[in-house]
This record gives structure tokens, sequence and C-alpha cells, in this order.
């Protein structure tokens, strides 16, 4: 889970970087010339990307309130998530929308200065919720991740707390997890609440396309998957299945994103008919996804475990070292990744945007920019990470990162579970 989280987060520096050469996205700059392939490609990731990223936050969201109590986890989110949200919005999300206005009119000479009173300039919308504050030029930006994810971590609470322990519900849950890993195909079924949803509801562009409260249903689905294990071990038995059936409702809903004008909004048969497509292939790749990843975990462990059954050397066998066990340069690399995942997510965005009011003014090939855009975005993205985020304990703290006594503490936890 882990993986896929830091994967979805660095591939949001090639999604966003692509949306700069798309024909029919409105990002905050875009290139003299366009093409409406981008889409097409992208949209792939979009059915199942950020869909992962809820459920994989509502399994974390199980664990830590496991771990910490309600209390605590509540304070945890807040610190680690509401302190972030403000700092960027105030620090960082100006400068795309600043650039927003100076690459749609070259005649914009509006210092940056100048400008952040127009986007600190803000009212109060109660029908936005959990956007709360709207402005014609503020907004969160890509940060709409983090104002969901702390919104259904807080709405989790009073849920674990007063719901989930009653007797009844728990007979439910245990009912459910022996139905769903008994009947093959039954942990499918929820595609249905997404399709409804994606149909009735519509779907979102500034949200990745999905409805907002449609995350909530991933996010609460991570909570469930994380109580029993049986929900994992059905996900594993159906994850070939849900992957094609998913791949084909995601084929077929293609041509009526093509051809409706309004697809995500308007309510003619083909775009409601695509849209409930949408939604169900969703669900089944979330479903595949960590489902045949989990199927590789369990080969591998088992593979390990004959090789020191038969007596072969093994990574079982391996005689512990005295103090700290040397690691190869893939577990450092993925260890300072794994941490990195939050600020780097809060940071691409911003830093793709600048690049690209740059990258664009080139005479290249889109295919040219487009890897320029990228390389110098990651680049810059990690080197802020390094350089500016993680050496200074005020820093770490912005940005959402634990101190590193907490990390050393969660990773050894993390060890003994495993």
């Amino acid at each position: 889970m882990d993986a896929v989280r830091m994967l979805v987060v660095i591939g949001l520096v090639f999604f966003h970087s692509a949306l700069v050469y798309a024909t029919d996205d409105d990002f905050y700059v875009k290139n003299d010339e366009t093409t409406g392939a981008i889409l097409i490609v992208a949209g792939f990731g979009v059915v199942w990307a950020m869909p992962l990223l809820f459920l994989i936050s509502g399994l974390g969201a199980r664990h830590s309130l496991r771990r910490r109590g309600a209390r605590r986890f509540t304070a945890e989110r807040l610190l680690r998530l509401g302190v972030p949200l403000v700092f960027v919005t105030l620090a960082l999300n100006p400068l795309p929308q600043w650039l927003r206005l100076r690459s749609a009119d070259a005649d914009h000479h509006e210092s940056y200065l100048a400008f952040l009173p127009r986007f600190y300039d803000v009212r109060f919308e109660p029908a936005e919720f959990p956007f709360l504050l709207q402005g014609e030029h503020f907004e969160t930006g890509h940060l709409w991740f983090v104002v969901l994810l702390l919104t259904f971590s807080l709405l989790l609470v009073p849920l674990h707390l007063w719901l989930l322990p009653r007797e009844p519900v728990c007979r439910i849950g245990d009912r459910v997890a022996e139905a769903v890993v008994c009947r093959r195909g039954l942990v499918l079924l929820p595609a249905v609440a997404f399709a409804v949803i994606c149909a009735g509801a519509r779907m979102e562009e500034d949200f990745a396309g999905w409805h907002r409260w449609s995350y909530l249903l991933f996010f609460l689905a991570g909570f469930a998957l994380a109580a029993d294990d049986r929900f994992r071990t059905a996900m594993r038995r159906d994850a070939g299945v849900a992957a094609w059936i998913g791949v084909v409702l995601f084929a077929a809903a293609g041509p009526g994103f093509a051809l409706a004008d309004e697809p995500f909004t308007e309510m003619t048969a083909p775009a409601i008919a695509s849209r409930t497509l949408f939604g169900a292939a969703g669900w089944c790749l979330v479903v595949a996804i960590p489902g045949l990843l989990d199927r590789r975990r369990l080969r591998r462990l088992r593979r390990l475990r004959r090789r020191g059954e038969s007596g072969r050397p093994g990574r079982l066998e391996r005689p512990e070292r005295p103090g700290r066990p040397r690691r190869s340069a893939i577990e450092r690399g993925y260890g300072y990744l794994a941490t990195a995942v939050l600020p780097l997510y809060l940071l691409h965005q911003p830093i793709v945007v600048g690049v690209a009011y740059l990258v664009t003014g080139w005479s290249a090939p889109i295919p040219v920019e487009y890897a320029a855009l990228v390389a110098i975005s990651l680049t810059f993205t990690l080197a802020a990470y390094e350089l500016l985020v993680r050496r200074t304990r005020v820093t770490r703290f912005l940005f959402g990162m634990r101190s590193r006594s907490a990390r050393r503490g969660a990773n050894e936890a993390r060890s003994i579970a495993s």
C-alpha cells in the first residue's frame, strides 16, 4: 500500500504536466499547441488513482485509531493535515493562480505581491462543504485531497466511538465478511453504489473527476478492509476478474465521454451511461490493484519459506547483525520516499505550474517540452523537499511530517506487526 501511494503521488507530476498540453482542460498554464489524446490516456489513471489513495488512507485510519485512540487520533490529524493545509494554501497556492492570469493575458503585469490581497479575499459558503471558503481567485487547488481526507477523518471519530463497537454492528460486519469471502464476485457489489453516485450526483472535474462524496465511500471501504482479513482474502481471489471487468467498463465509457458536450454534468442518456460505467469501473480497479499486489506479496513470502525449509540460504535464514541492520539502496530509497509522500504531494503542483510557465515558451515539439517539464518538475520537487522541508523541525511540522523519534517508533511498530 505504501508503494502504491508513492507511485500515485509521483505519478501526479506526470499527470499535471500532461494537462498543460491537453485540449479540453482548464489547467493554470496552457501550451499554444495541445492534443486531445492526453485526456484519453490520463483518464485511465483518473478512474482509480485518487480513489485508491482514499482507500489506503481509510485503511491507515483504522490502524491509527486502534493505536492512538479517538482523542490522540483527532489531534494527530489536525496537526498532520490541518497545519500543512493552512500553510500551503496561504504560502504556495497563490502562485498558480497568479501565473494563470499572466499566462492567459500577455498584458497582465500585476506583481505577485499586489495579487496576494485578491487571493485572500474570501467569502463563507456553507453549501460548498467542506470547501467553506470561496473567492474569485482563492482556492485550495490540489489540496482538495487534504481537505476531504481531514474531513473524513474527523467524521470517522464519532462513528468509531458510538456505532462500530456496538454488538449488532459487529455481528453485521462479521456476516458481511463471511458472505464476501464465501461467494465469488460479491466484493464487486459496491460498484453499483459508485455507479449510482456518478450517474445521479454527477462528477466534479475539480476533484479528479469523481464526486467529492464518492471518496468518502472509498475511505470507508479502506476502513472496513482493515477490520477483517477476510475482505483482503476476497480481493486477492477476485482481483483478476475485477481487473478485466474494470478495464472493459472503462473502455465502454469512453465513447460517451467523447461525444457528450458536458459528460461530467449533463443528464443526457449517453452522459449518464458513461458516468455509470466509469463509477463501476473505478471500484473494480480499486479492488483489482491491491488484490493483485497482495497476491504477489504472498507468493514471494511462500517462496522464502520454502527456501528456508529446504535448507537453501534465503533472507529468512540470514542471521541478525548486531546493531542497526544494513539496508539495500532500494530499501533506503523506499524509506525515503515513504516518509516524503505528503510533502511531495503538497509541493508538486505549484512547482509544475511554475516550470510550465517557462517551458511553454519554448519552440519545441510537445513530447520534448513534456519530457523536460516532467524532469525539471520532479527534480525541483525532490530538491525542495530535501533542502527546504526535511532539514528543520519547523518546516517538517509545517508540511505534516512526524518528528524523527515518532517516525522511528512507527517504523518499529510496523516491523513488529509485519
